[in-house]
Parts: C-alpha cells; structure tokens; sequence
C-alpha cells in the first residue's frame, strides 16, 4: 500500500521526505504529472498541493487520477504545520486529528454560526480510522484532537474564543485537510491529518512563530509513522 501525502507547500514536502534522503546525496525521485510534482520517499508519494481547502482538493483528485503505479494508494494524509489551540496543543507539538471538520464551511445567523449540513448540504467533518489515530499518535506522542479547516486563519482573540465555542474538542487549525478528505472521501480511501504547532492560535504575532522547529517536528514525526502505515491493513478502513 503506498500512501498519498499533501502538504500545502514545498517546505513541508520537504520536511515529510527529508527523514528518507538517500545517505549518498542522491535526490528524491519525483514523478512530474501535469501542474504538480509528487516526490517520492519511502512508503510515501509526496505533494505540494497549494494553500487552501479548495487547491488541496483539486491537486488530492489530480493526483489520485492521475496514479498509474502498481501499488494502488490505500491512505491520504494532510500533513503540515498549524496553530495550536492553546491547553491543547502547546507550541512544538504534534496533532493527529480525531476528526477533520470544516469549521467556516456554513452560514451566519442572527442566531449564530450554522454549519453546512444543518443547511441541508453535504458535510462538515470527516472521522479518519481511530485505529490509525492511536497508532500515529501513540507513535509520534502527537495530541489527539479534532483539527480545524479554515479559509481564512484565525488572528483575534474574539474569533477564537468563536471557534472553541462551536468547536469544544479543536486541538488545531489549518487550512488544507477538510479539502483533502474531500478528495479522498470521494474515492472511498481514508484519511489522515498530522499537524507540527508552528504558533498559537488568536491574536497574530508573526515574530512568535516556530516555523522551523515545526518543520523539524514534521520530519521526525514522519519517520516515525512509516512503520505505523506500513504495517496498516486495508480491513481497519471502516472502524472509526
């Protein structure tokens, strides 16, 4: 089973691939398919899909159909760096989501937020296999929560204390994986979000921010899920 990861840039990408260089220098294979590369590194294929929930969707499908290899894909993950919600996920740590869910996918009331599914459309959250869940997090000593998809990242206070109020069980925000579960959903294959806290989700401190320690936690985390996938079995798909 090969495993699709999709990440929203190439310094993510890279983090994910960089625990499976060549020793000798040699560069990561890359297969070149129309307006994207997918890099190549252990049990997994590598893209950098773009920002957003609406690029990571796109580039999740093209990259699916797009896969002639003989191993078919059996997982997707989203992967990258994230905001924190603080006493959940400090700064530098891991999240492995319990559950992947569109936080600013709906409509506003005079009552409040209404998400897209008690509008009467489609939904709001994907459960990725709690087997697998455990298995990552217990692996990487991730913290299990539910991570935020949004559009727009949150910079304020007020619109924290907004989220945490409709979203009691967020351990993260990001932006990519509700659009990647929607692409993997769509072809009946699991999925799977992992986020390195680069910063604290509220008011925006750019100078605050640990990108790069992030990234280190990215490339770690990964080395150290290879076996955890490896040694995961097509027959767990269905026990969230």
């Amino acid at each position: 089973m090969r495993v699709l990861v999709v990440t929203a840039v190439p310094a993510e990408r890279d983090a994910v691939t960089r625990t499976f260089e060549d020793p000798s220098g040699a560069p990561v294979p890359v297969r070149r398919v129309p307006g994207a590369e997918i890099h190549r590194a252990g049990p997994f294929d590598v893209l950098a899909g773009g920002v957003g929930p609406a690029a990571a969707a796109a580039a999740t499908a093209f990259a699916l159909a797009s896969h002639d290899g003989p191993d078919p894909y059996g997982l997707v993950v989203s992967a990258g760096i994230g905001g924190g919600f603080a006493g959940a996920a400090p700064v530098g740590s891991l999240v492995v989501a319990r559950r992947v869910v569109a936080a600013d996918l709906g409509a506003e009331t005079p009552e409040g937020f209404v998400p897209v599914t008690g509008l009467g459309f489609g939904r709001d959250r994907h459960i990725p296999p709690r087997s697998l869940v455990r298995a990552a997090a217990d692996a990487t000593g991730a913290v299990i929560g539910d991570v935020l998809t949004v559009s727009t990242v949150t910079g304020s206070a007020g619109r924290t204390a907004v989220l945490l109020t409709a979203h009691p069980a967020a351990a993260a925000e990001a932006m990519e994986g509700f659009g990647v579960a929607e692409a993997a959903g769509a072809v009946g294959l699991p999925v799977l979000e992992i986020r390195a806290v680069s910063n604290a989700v509220g008011p925006r401190d750019r100078d605050a921010w640990r990108i790069g320690d992030a990234l280190a936690a990215l490339a770690t985390a990964f080395g150290k899920l290879a076996p955890v996938l490896e040694g995961w079995t097509s027959h767990d798909h269905h026990d969230a």
